[in-house]
């Protein structure tokens, strides 16, 4: 590789055209590179924590570095190092695969260096960020009376709706807080999820002032799906005692089973107590693209807010959430703060600086990407890679549910497939304890043997109390071939572990 000349980058100001281009063309060969090999790594490194920051040296280097050499210590250090998201083995939590037309907005991202903080400090990164938010907002099946933005995170999305709801419920606690609503005898406030529900709820309860104790988890039933009347008896109950209900949050595509809550149900419940309700639906958003698939989604319409990620199955890179809500106001009340450093002095023509809405001031311009892609596959190639991942997933259920040594633990709504070994020695013994501990043992023991071959990665969860093994697909170059790799080797380990 041709180095550029060291006085290029040494100098008191950045490359020059030429230069940078010629920079570009070097690390987008290193990219295009990747994308090409990434199946010969390990899915994870075979690594000891602790053993990767000694190839680096301990003192930061005083002078400059031709990029040449730069790229190949990229090469010979971070690529092998790394746990390869974009390797089509890669099965564990969800796929967050970068499409190459997410890595191309994510470039031009970085070029335009944009802050979406304030309409006049981008533009067009506020009116593209709007434009795209119909666009998913209609692809989705949504009314028109969704409104939103674009986050980071799912974590972020949820805190920002559960403020809306805090303070739409009374906990007004921009002045004086959680504790001085609090005063004012509105009772301890009450949030409602499954027992099944991300802990990034529990996140934002602590976070928010609400507190863990004022998060009550709901009992699930058999497909780990919140029980409607479960909930309805606790909202009672917290009535009675003086607490103050203001929130539930219902999920669509559970993290570790991708159960599905009942939110019509749900809704019907919360609506007479005028309870926020947020639909999680980080993971599963993404399949009510396909309208022929959006009987899971019935009532999700009636949400406050709802929250998909398309980091996860629209192929976006990270970090990109989608929040929508119908009470944008409520969520500007919340978080609304404008030092003079901030005001628009000129408000003859209303503008949206969207940094009002959420708890940071700085934000990236994450629409580019979603717009490049949009526009790069069309809501029609969206729907066809989400179906065939449908269809893949339903091929390895069908197998694990023929083999008589394999258990599948939950539904298949989604893409994700939760199972566990369980040889036919040992069926109808699970009530004795050391034969339920010796099945736990024996299928972590399975998923490690697995994940050391270096051919695919799986993570865990517990459903009933049973170790599951998660195989997640989704992943943007996953094709038959590597399902079936995964299940080979699933089956080849079980058999030499006995």
């Amino acid at each position: 590789m041709t180095d550029l000349d060291p006085q290029q980058v040494d100098g008191l100001t950045d490359l020059g055209p030429e230069t940078f281009r010629a920079a570009l063309h070097a690390v987008a060969d290193v990219m295009a590179d990747y994308a090409a090999r990434v199946e010969s790594y390990p899915v994870f490194p075979p690594v000891e924590p602790g053993s990767l920051a000694a190839l680096f040296p301990a003192e930061p280097p005083d002078g400059p570095a031709p990029l040449g050499r730069i790229l190949d210590d990229y090469r010979a250090l971070i690529e092998p190092n790394a746990t390869h998201w974009g390797h089509p083995g890669f099965m564990a939590y969800f796929a967050t695969p970068a499409s190459a037309a997410g890595i191309l907005g994510e470039m031009l991202i970085a070029s335009l260096g944009q802050n979406t903080m304030l309409w006049r400090t981008s533009p067009i990164g506020t009116e593209l960020e709007a434009v795209v938010v119909s666009w998913l907002r209609q692809g989705l099946g949504l009314p028109p009376e969704f409104d939103g933005f674009v986050t980071d995170t799912a974590s972020t999305s949820t805190l920002i709706a559960l403020a809306g709801a805090r303070d739409a419920a009374g906990f007004a606690s921009a002045g004086d807080g959680v504790a001085g609503a609090g005063a004012a005898g509105l009772g301890s406030p009450r949030v409602y999820a499954s027992a099944e529900a991300h802990s990034s709820i529990e996140r934002a309860c602590m976070t928010l002032g609400l507190g863990r104790a004022g998060l009550v988890k709901i009992p699930t039933d058999d497909a780990y799906a919140m029980r409607a009347d479960a909930l309805a008896s606790a909202i009672r109950d917290d009535v009675a005692a003086g607490r103050r209900p203001i929130a539930v949050v219902a999920t669509i595509g559970t993290t570790s089973s991708t159960s599905i809550d009942p939110v019509a149900a749900i809704a019907d419940v919360a609506a007479p107590h005028g309870l926020w309700l947020h639909v999680d639906a980080a993971y599963g958003g993404a399949v009510a693209l396909l309208p022929e698939r959006r009987g899971p989604f019935e009532g999700w319409e009636r949400a406050d807010s709802i929250v998909v990620n398309p980091h996860k199955w629209l192929f976006a890179p990270l970090d990109a959430s989608l929040l929508l809500t119908r009470r944008m106001g409520v969520l500007r009340d919340a978080f609304s703060l404008s030092p003079e450093y901030l005001r628009t002095l000129d408000r003859s023509t209303p503008v949206r600086d969207v940094n009002e809405y959420t708890p940071v001031l700085g934000r990236r311009f994450r629409a580019l990407k979603l717009w490049l892609m949009l526009r790069w596959f069309g809501l029609d190639g969206l729907r066809r890679r989400i179906g065939h991942h449908l269809e893949l997933a339903q091929m390895l259920a069908g197998w694990v549910d023929a083999d008589p040594d394999f258990e599948r633990l939950a539904p298949v709504p989604f893409s994700t497939v939760c199972l566990r070994y369980r040889p036919r020695a040992v069926v109808g013994r699970e009530a004795e304890p050391e034969v339920a501990a010796r099945l736990d043992d024996l299928n972590a023991r399975l998923m490690d043997a697995v994940n050391r071959t270096g051919e695919v990665f799986l993570s865990h969860t517990r459903l009933a109390g049973r170790f599951t093994i998660r195989v997640a697909l989704g992943h943007l170059r996953g094709e038959e071939r590597h399902v079936a790799r995964a299940w080979e080797l699933l089956r080849r380990e079980a058999a030499a572990l006995g």
